[in-house]
């Protein structure tokens, strides 16, 4: 599982030879969802506070998630994104 961040209980996870559109998978205690990175459209089921926080991580590292999918496409290493503070 290539972790990317890890921030207040939340794992945020990308996936080698993941299907299309570009997106991630965000893990919280026994919840996960998957976010697309162009429109941030969530598939799945999180809590309202957990999930406005992957969000606003989302929006503040944008282009380094769209890097990091290029990187699953290509299957190099996966570069660390910071964490929510």
């Amino acid at each position: 599982m290539p972790v990317i961040s890890r921030f207040l209980g939340i794992i945020i996870v990308m996936y080698w030879n993941d299907h299309a559109p570009p997106h991630f998978h965000a893990r919280y205690g026994d919840y996960e969802i998957t976010v697309t990175i162009p429109d941030g459209v969530v598939e799945g089921c999180f809590p309202r506070r957990a999930l406005n926080l992957v969000l606003e991580w989302m929006q503040l590292h944008r282009d380094e998630l769209m890097q990091n999918w290029q990187r699953c496409q290509e299957h190099a290493p996966l570069t660390p994104i910071d964490p929510l503070e």
